[in-house]
């Protein structure tokens, strides 16, 4: 199929996106990377009137640390994302999590900010900003303003963008020198989408964690941060309590059944996942197979 007719445009400044978006509201679509956009466009599931190419605004591309806060532009693309020193020493998450999506003609191209606006329930990198409790900026004609990563994702390609919003930022807090991490997806093939993930950050003290933050996705209309975390908090993990945390995960989570895999099989996968973060984290290779069936 091909795309609906569509005017174009090319922002030369986020003010002047700001401006093209406040006069057009919902019928303008904000090109970044397009890798998402354009096979929308192409299979007629968006028909914008006007399309905003925003990737020739500099100042949204870009990575930075000040101030024990990690900046990474919006128009950042993946394959800079996976090269990035500063990503690697205060967000290792992201470096391990970002060799996943898709293919590398993909990462070439896509956008950080690109693909957490996009919203798909089954992409990584929303699950990881959740994880690392980062902070989404926004811009409009009224000003900025900060919106929390776990509030910020509402539904299957959803967010709290308005029509008149421009993501132009994510802030991470940089990892403190005790942090520990853990990411894993399970996928037909590498690149394809994810059946189930996590993406986990927190704390390690000694043979505890006293923080630990679980991004889930593919498991639920938009990626989850799930409760079931406080059961390994400030405890000495056994395989009773991470028993008790699988049956406080099994209970949280709401997967779709799809051609890929059952809602059941989704939440089998979940819970092993949550056996080999613990297992990693902790350095407990006896809990990796401590899979409540």
């Amino acid at each position: 199929m091909k795309a609906s007719a569509f005017s174009y445009t090319r922002a030369s400044s986020v003010v002047d996106a700001l401006e093209l978006l406040a006069r057009h509201g919902d019928q303008a679509k904000v090109l970044s990377g397009g890798q998402s956009l354009m096979p929308a466009l192409n299979l007629r599931l968006s028909a914008p009137d006007l399309l905003i190419d925003i990737g020739a605004i500099p100042e949204l591309r870009g990575v930075t640390v000040a101030d024990g806060v990690l900046r990474i532009g919006a128009l950042t693309r993946h394959v800079d994302v996976l090269m990035s020193a500063h990503i690697a020493k205060h967000a290792p998450l992201l470096t391990e999590a970002i060799a996943h999506v898709a293919h590398p003609a993909i990462r070439n191209r896509g956008t950080f900010g690109g693909s957490l606006a996009h919203a798909d329930p089954a992409s990584e990198l929303p699950a990881c900003v959740i994880a690392l409790d980062a902070d989404i900026i926004v811009r409009s004609k009224d000003g900025e303003r900060r919106i929390r990563a776990a509030d910020f994702f509402t539904g299957i390609y959803e967010t709290k963008l308005t029509p008149e919003d421009l993501l132009v930022a994510v802030e991470i807090p940089v990892a403190e020198p005790n942090a520990v991490h853990f990411f894993h997806e399970y996928a037909r093939r590498k690149g394809d989408y994810a059946i189930v993930g996590l993406a986990a950050s927190g704390i390690r003290e000694g043979d505890m964690l006293t923080n630990l933050r679980l991004g889930y996705f593919a498991v639920g209309e938009k990626a989850t941060l799930v409760d079931a975390s406080r059961f390994l908090i400030g405890r000495s993990v056994t395989a009773a309590v991470l028993a008790e945390a699988q049956v406080a995960l099994n209970a949280e989570l709401d997967p779709q059944e799809d051609q890929q895999a059952t809602a059941e099989m989704r939440r089998y996968l979940a819970r092993q996942l949550l056996a080999q973060c613990v297992s990693k984290l902790l350095g407990r290779p006896d809990l990796e197979a401590r899979v409540l069936a």
